[in-house]
């Protein structure tokens, strides 16, 4: 079969969604039948995300194979539910990269090179590479239509319609359709503009989504119809939502994916939506709430934890539990006292990723505060880090520790610069990326989690625990419960005496996905409701005590 491509493009405004479309309209077709990738194209002259910061860009998606990529590739796996690579994530950066590379190799030797044709021809050829395998290619073009950075992929994506026949592409256009509070009336003026700026371009557009905080009517989808030359029946509501995977159900219900199917020519299968729609409803009527505090250092921009919020969700889903997670900055936790304060009525901690020394303190007197009164912990990567050097240092009493990352001339590092990562200059994509082999301790808490003696993680770090100190730390009771295959590395540590404290070196929120919940996720919403049944008990137990003395 001929392999069919999507283009999904935004106007109006950023962050509209173009990454839940996309990632849903490819839900649905693969509950389709269809064997469906996703690509972005991020107009940005990094290379890849991975020097940026979180407060500007978000999460740092990586992929198996190392790519540190942009966060909407998280949902792009989380809705197909297949592994993504470095082919999935193009950015102007690495286009003009490889161009460049290409120029002095002579590879265009003789040639004047330019944006047109060689920019595009580039662009296009990363589109291509995805075509083997694939019955459907979608592609997100990132920012929206005016932007000059985007200029280059917009083009690239109408001379590719012309390249592979225009039977075999469509343009989904998503724009804002916003209220004026003032008069109490819906506008429609905004998504006229942005199609006519995408027509100038030379890309007309076959169907829109439409973002809207209120129901559309008949005579606005008509009108915006009429003026977009698009047909009434492809001009698509996406109204907010509770949650993200309720937009596949609201989308097939408007006929989007029969009418992308119709324009491409595809006879599939009615989607079996049974058992997303299963999952939807447990995750919009569960059945108890935990409270999960998160303590990080990019707390103020809550995408820089897109995955680990949704892992959360995910974990709550298995448990029928909705998880109201409170976000608070390490920097708010000056002493126990004021950790106490702050995870008071919690049910669990999660310390997540990060890098630099700013907030780190504070994550330690969080940790301390969860260990000594039994509060159900978990730290990834840096929270992992973080709960070693609060170990050693008020269990173990290891004087003058920490990590080189923040004390570089402290004279007890338990934890300490890899050997690989010594003499490395450049920061982009040189760090520890991508899946790596874990070996599970036999008994352990973890493994008993997983089911399993033996898993892969994704990793992003470049800081390691210093084996110096694993003798001692395991003589107070600190296990090392995961190590890589050859020992060398700790990948997972637990206090076996504690109801749940676990830390991992890897990301285990990038495995995990709505129809099939991270374990360890699954383990600590199960371990966070065991907390809050007990705590209602004992304020059971405090009201009796009082009444019976009154």
């Amino acid at each position: 079969m001929t392999t069919k491509y999507i283009f999904i493009t935004g106007g109006v405004v950023s962050s509209l969604g173009k990454g839940i479309t996309a990632s849903s309209i490819g839900r649905l077709l693969v509950e389709r039948g269809l064997k469906v990738t996703i690509q972005k194209f991020d107009p940005y002259i990094n290379v890849d995300p991975g020097t940026m910061s979180p407060f500007q860009h978000g999460e740092v998606y990586v992929t198996d194979d190392g790519a540190e990529t942009d966060l909407d590739l998280g949902h792009y796996e989380r809705f197909i539910d297949r592994s993504l690579s470095q082919v999935n994530n193009i950015t102007t950066g690495r286009i003009y990269q490889t161009v460049i590379t290409k120029e002095r190799r002579g590879e265009y030797l003789g040639s004047t090179v330019q944006v047109v044709p060689h920019i595009t021809d580039e662009i296009k050829a990363t589109i291509r590479r995805l075509a083997p395998d694939h019955d459907v290619v979608i592609t997100e073009i990132g920012g929206t239509v005016g932007d000059i950075e985007s200029l280059p992929f917009l083009e690239a994506a109408r001379q590719f319609r012309q390249d592979v026949g225009r039977d075999n592409v469509v343009f989904i256009h998503v724009t804002l359709v916003p209220m004026i509070s003032a008069t109490n009336e819906l506008k429609t003026k905004p998504t006229q503009h942005s199609v006519r700026e995408l027509m100038e371009i030379g890309i007309q557009p076959d169907i829109l989504v439409l973002r809207t905080e209120h129901p559309l009517s008949e005579a606005i989808k008509r009108k915006i119809a009429l003026f977009c030359n698009v047909d009434f029946g492809c001009v698509i509501e996406a109204r907010d939502v509770h949650t993200i995977y309720q937009v596949p159900l609201l989308l097939h219900d408007q006929g989007l994916d029969r009418e992308i199917c119709r324009r491409l020519g595809l006879d599939t299968k009615d989607p079996d939506l049974r058992q997303w729609a299963a999952m939807v409803k447990k995750a919009l009527e569960p059945s108890e709430r935990v409270r999960v505090a998160i303590v990080g250092k990019y707390t103020d921009l809550t995408d820089a934890y897109t995955s680990i919020r949704e892992a959360l969700v995910h974990g709550g889903i298995a448990n029928d539990t909705a998880v109201d997670v409170e976000w608070i900055a390490s920097d708010h936790f000056t002493d126990q006292r004021a950790a106490g304060e702050l995870l008071a009525g919690r049910h669990a901690l999660l310390v997540p990723g990060g890098f630099g020394v700013r907030g780190v303190e504070g994550m330690t007197e969080a940790v301390r505060w969860a260990r000594e009164n039994k509060l159900p912990f978990f730290g990834i990567c840096l929270g992992l880090q973080v709960a070693i050097i609060e170990f050693a240092r008020n269990v173990v009493g290891i004087t003058e520790t920490n990590s080189t990352e923040f004390a570089p001339e402290c004279e007890n590092p338990v934890i300490s610069l890899m050997t690989s990562q010594r003499d490395v200059q450049d920061l982009g994509g040189t760090m520890r990326l991508g899946a790596y082999p874990c070996k599970l301790r036999a008994g352990s808490r973890v493994a008993q989690i997983y089911g399993a003696d033996e898993v892969s993680e994704r990793h992003r770090h470049r800081y390691e625990v210093n084996n110096s100190f694993r003798d001692q730390l395991a003589e107070y009771g600190l296990r090392c419960t995961g190590l890589s295959p050859d020992g060398q590395l700790v990948e997972m540590f637990e206090l076996p005496e504690h109801p749940f404290f676990i830390g991992c070196q890897f990301h285990p929120e990038l495995r995990s996905r709505p129809m099939r919940p991270h374990p360890l996720f699954v383990g600590f919403v199960t371990a966070a409701l065991a907390h809050q049944e007990k705590m209602m008990t004992l304020s059971s137990r405090t009201e009796a005590a009082l009444v019976t003395r009154g």
